[in-house]
């Protein structure tokens, strides 16, 4: 019988399982699971520290119940030390240290990322925390459970930072946010992150940019965090979400190469360089399907797809990755923040001659009650007026999530900005208008490039 070995049990390694146990029943697949909760929506954690989802289980994506019965075997709490590809083998852990090699025919690797931990000193200190496990999770929440804490301070502007900040202002906590850079959000371009800065600031966050943390200290029965340009700030508790880089290291190790960012590096069939070994998710790079080049983009939604297709091509598949567009979109408090494809500046980067347009506009008929403004900026390119990228900052009960899609999908299919008014969208007054926020924010950007040329 085929042995499938799957390394890492968050979204692209149980998406891998899955497919292979679809496309191959008759597939041997073990996962190896560095903790207790396989395929648990990290995505989530903010919403459970926040109280908004009372119950952690509700994050599991499956239950080990479910897994297990599709043919999978999980080996909970076990942490890969090695892999041996001449001997197809992996070293293994438990938690009490038993070591164990585990054969494999075909190998995924779905490591993940791991937590930006800056070189300063204080990060282990009671009352400093990263948030990217469920074990994290359930230490912040007993922190704020059991100590009501009444300030918080954190580190890094990021989905898990801006998250973050509504979720404990949301438990009642005064927050402070902590950047190093002059625009709050590095995703969407300064116009969009001045929008969310303003939101930020309407639900009484304090904004602290351009200073670069170097110490974090106790102060008493608080935390100290110090920084850059006599900067001080003490509080209950303090969050590091300075963002994440691959978990590569045991692939390195094993002879597979990285690339973007010390990811590893896979063709678009998710192969590595050795035989029978592939990789997908958070530790691997990912094909740009606008910029036709690798990059590293750690997203949930990428993870799955990947995963989904190593997991086929691992017993015998050929499928292709269609690359990604970075599509995604945050909730910070009343806003939904989304974007698709390229910046205008990473559009330049990639070889294209880029002009932005934005434009505010009503998500719905305004004579309909409930109307809210939508701030669009769409990219493309100056000579053949191809879509680039789009971003997009609304109320995030306006659709800004579904309305990035449909710039998403024109992506996807190479359109031009024009062709987004030849797409057949629904129309009735309380959710759009006759042309729809999409179409009025291309009809703008052609005749903005009209008059720029002209």
């Amino acid at each position: 019988m085929t042995q499938l070995l799957i390394i890492g049990g968050s979204d692209a390694g149980i998406s891998a399982a899955l497919r292979a146990r679809e496309v191959e029943p008759s597939v041997d697949v073990t996962v190896v699971v560095a903790d207790a909760f396989p395929n648990y929506s990290i995505c989530g954690l903010p919403f459970y520290v926040s109280g908004e989802v009372s119950d952690w289980r509700g994050l599991a994506h499956r239950t080990v119940n479910e897994i297990e019965s599709k043919g999978i075997r999980l080996l909970l709490n076990h942490t890969a030390t090695a892999i041996d590809p001449a001997k197809k083998n992996v070293e293994v852990v438990d938690k009490s240290g038993q070591k164990q090699n585990l054969l494999y025919d075909h190998l995924v690797i779905a490591t993940g990322a791991s937590p930006v931990r800056p070189q300063i000193v204080g990060l282990d200190l009671p009352g400093v925390y990263l948030l990217h496990t469920m074990e994290d999770s359930f230490r912040v929440h007993q922190h704020v459970n059991e100590t009501n804490p009444k300030t918080a301070t954190i580190i890094g502007a990021g989905y898990i930072g801006l998250e973050m900040a509504d979720a404990f202002r949301h438990r009642g906590m005064q927050v402070t946010l902590i950047v190093r850079s002059e625009v709050l959000r590095s995703t969407v371009d300064a116009s969009m992150a001045r929008v969310v800065e303003d939101e930020l600031h309407r639900h009484d966050v304090e904004v602290i940019k351009q200073v670069d943390v170097e110490s974090i200290r106790r102060d008493g029965s608080r935390v100290m965090v110090s920084g850059s340009n006599g900067f001080r700030k003490s509080a209950d508790l303090v969050l590091m979400a300075l963002g994440v880089r691959p978990s590569s290291g045991l692939a390195a190790r094993a002879g597979i190469l990285t690339g973007a960012r010390g990811a590893i590096r896979v063709n678009r069939e998710m192969a590595t360089n050795l035989r029978d070994i592939y990789a997908a998710g958070d530790c691997v790079e990912t094909w740009h399907r606008v910029a036709r080049q690798n990059t590293y983009l750690p997203l949930g939604t990428t993870a799955h797809k990947q995963g989904r297709i190593a997991g086929e091509n691992a017993v015998g598949g050929h499928r292709p990755f269609a690359g990604s567009l970075g599509t995604q979109v945050v909730k910070v408090f009343d806003l939904a923040v989304a974007r698709t494809g390229l910046r205008e500046d990473e559009a330049q980067a990639a070889g294209f001659t880029p002009f932005s347009h934005e434009i505010k506009v009503w998500d719905h008929k305004a004579y309909y009650p409930g109307a809210h403004e939508l701030l669009i900026r769409v990219t493309g390119d100056r000579r053949n007026g191809r879509l680039l990228g789009a971003q997009m900052v609304g109320h995030w009960q306006a659709e800004v999530a579904k309305r990035i899609d449909v710039f998403a999908t024109a992506l996807f299919h190479a359109m031009n900005v024009e062709e987004l008014n030849d797409l057949d969208l629904s129309y009735t007054p309380p959710v759009s208008s006759p042309w729809d926020p999409v179409q009025m924010s291309a009809q703008d950007w052609v005749n903005a490039k009209e008059r720029n040329i002209g």
